[in-house]
């Protein structure tokens, strides 16, 4: 009998899921979820990430067979308020502004479906970020370094933030 190891298949379009997962050195390839982020009214941070995390798997996996299917998101958050991607230069900046001294919150789901028999997996990681008191001169020298337009909350962790 020949046991066949399924294809990993990565549900996200995010360049920087697609870093961390070609560390593994690890065959996959990567397929956009088509799932609509928006959040549900009343809905808690923690709640949207799990169930956007969910919802990209389950995509892929109906339409793969025989895949191991990772479906992934993560949410920055100010209290109850998610923190969205600034898009350009003065909007990081005046997102660091909001955060200096300020405490951020970041939610990051995984869901993993093997799609030929259902089985799945899901997890969650909190990690708080506790931002010191930033001056404007900091935050314009950040910034132009780190050009992080496309990260919640206008900076990177992993990265010169």
């Amino acid at each position: 009998m020949t046991v066949r190891t399924p294809r990993l298949i990565l549900a996200s379009t995010s360049i920087y899921r697609r870093q961390l997962l070609e560390r593994l050195s690890i065959p996959f390839t990567t397929m956009a979820p088509g799932v609509d982020e928006t959040p549900q009214p009343g809905e808690l941070p923690i709640d949207l990430v799990h169930r956007l995390a969910r919802s990209k798997a389950e995509a892929i996996a109906r339409q793969q067979l025989d895949a191991l299917v990772i479906g992934s998101d993560q949410l920055a958050a100010h209290g109850r308020d998610v923190l969205g991607k600034p898009g350009s230069p003065q909007g990081a900046i005046e997102q660091l502004r909001a955060l200096s001294g300020q405490r951020v919150t970041f939610y990051t789901a995984a869901h993993v479906i093997r799609s030929d028999t259902g089985a799945n997996e899901g997890v969650l990681d909190v990690t708080t970020v506790q931002f010191r008191v930033l001056s404007e001169a900091e935050i314009e020298r950040y910034v132009s370094k780190e050009r992080a337009f496309d990260c919640a909350g206008g900076f990177k962790i992993e990265s010169l933030g």
